[in-house]
């Protein structure tokens, strides 16, 4: 009889392609998804264990099969992903409801996970952090029109903050056949959207190939049939060329819109955060984006709190955050990560570091608005992606629009999900842009 089984997918879209990729392999050994975990052989949460709330999410994910579970409506539990990585030596005893655990580079293993959690039997597999990247095919679940293609695993920046190091390891690259090959594969099958992604994609080929390659990797995916939209995903301010900035500029098909997470802008925290670069780098960088990338949208993510940011520091930020009118900005209150360098540092309290993120997203709301009121009266490109049966239109995105975090086009028209198309911009409302296709 066909074992059937449940799939929680947590954390960022890297995370998401490991999942995607689970789900290939159990497809191909025969193995059935089910919407629900109830009633389900077995349930898999791929966590994420990034920051405080994202690890409390996944273990409130596995706490909610546990008691599916102990009611006899679930047949076991499998966890993978960065939680698990990250406290591979205690997560099954504190969890004992747990049967089998995967580390982040044993995503290969799920299928012999699947036959031992069947078996009534445990395992465990944690792969070195040095083992390349597994070339595993996917079933892509973002929808008809645009997937992520990750192109490295792991990051090499040690930002004193952070503890993705310590759980995906060193930065190694993928090769860019297999790169272009999978790239390929997803135009084949209708992707007209790549979203390029990478803990840091800046830095791809240099540990293959001794030099920065994210320039001829576009230009190289940007020459594939069926590929409309390239975009890229967490750039590095330090990590800049001019032939990246001249690629981006001139290849039509890379969008103009770039995620450079830079943190903070004062002097004094990037340095003690281990970020490479300093204020003023960071300001003349997007002053020289700008002048040489017209229409440029730029997405960043800041942290409020940060161990040595006083009032003087915070207002440094908010200055900067006025004169450089960034138009898309994701802001987080610092939480000090367990094993971190910047946890044993002194910090405000999270109440005050909260504060003052919700005072930067206050001082950024017109800034999106005015942004936003830019486009009144144009005609943009469009990616259809589905009907909203509610209000009866249609939803998209444009090139100023990242997936789940970002806004969306509503418009009359007739086109398809999965094809893009040309929308006068009528109005907008509250960061949505609405209109109407030509």
């Amino acid at each position: 009889m066909e074992k059937s089984f449940a799939l929680i997918s947590l954390g960022c879209p890297k995370n998401l392609v490991n999942s995607e990729q689970m789900l290939y392999l159990l497809d191909e050994a025969g193995y059935a998804l089910c919407p629900e975990p109830e009633g389900a052989d077995f349930a898999i949460v791929n966590t994420c264990g990034f920051i405080d709330s994202a690890k409390s999410e996944a273990i409130d994910s596995i706490l909610q099969l546990a008691e599916l579970k102990a009611q006899g409506k679930l047949g076991g539990i499998i966890v993978t992903g960065c939680l698990s990585e990250r406290y591979k030596d205690s997560i099954m005893e504190e969890i004992p409801e747990i049967d089998a655990v995967l580390g982040v580079g044993s995503y290969g293993d799920i299928v012999q996970a699947a036959e031992a959690v069947c078996s009534n039997k445990s395992l465990r597999r944690f792969a070195p952090d040095s083992k390349a990247v597994d070339e595993i095919p996917r079933i892509v679940s973002t929808g008809p029109s645009w997937a992520y293609l990750r192109i490295a695993e792991g990051c090499n920046n040690f930002c004193s903050f952070c503890a993705i190091p310590y759980i995906r390891g060193r930065y190694r690259s993928r090769s860019m056949e297999n790169v272009l090959a999978e790239a390929e594969d997803l135009a084949r099958h209708g992707i007209k959207e790549i979203i390029v992604i990478a803990q840091d994609i800046t830095l791809y080929g240099t540990d293959l190939y001794g030099k920065h390659c994210l320039a001829e990797l576009c230009r190289k995916i940007a020459e594939i049939p069926g590929v409309e939209w390239i975009r890229l995903h967490y750039l590095y301010p330090d990590q800049f060329d001019d032939e990246l900035i001249d690629e981006i500029a001139r290849n039509d098909k890379i969008v103009k819109y770039l995620d450079i997470p830079i943190q903070h802008i004062n002097n004094r925290i990037l340095k003690s955060m281990n970020r490479r670069g300093d204020g003023d780098q960071i300001r003349e960088l997007f002053k020289t984006l700008r002048e040489r990338i017209p229409g440029l949208v730029i997405r960043t993510s800041l942290i409020a709190g940060l161990p040595g940011e006083g009032e003087a520091e915070f207002e440094e930020l908010c200055d900067f955050l006025r004169e450089a009118k960034i138009e898309r900005a994701g802001v987080f209150a610092f939480s000090p990560e367990e094993g971190t360098p910047a946890a044993r540092m002194e910090h405000v309290d999270y109440e005050e570091a909260q504060r003052r993120a919700n005072l930067i997203m206050e001082l950024q709301a017109p800034i999106m608005d005015e942004f936003c009121n830019s486009f009144l009266g144009k005609t943009i490109k469009v990616l259809c992606e589905y009907f909203d049966e509610e209000s009866g239109l249609f939803v998209g995105r444009s090139y100023a629009d990242s997936p789940d975090i970002d806004g969306q086009v509503y418009f009359r028209g007739g086109c398809h999900e999965g094809e893009m198309a040309d929308v006068r911009i009528t109005h907008t409302e509250d960061g949505i842009l609405y209109g109407e296709e030509i």
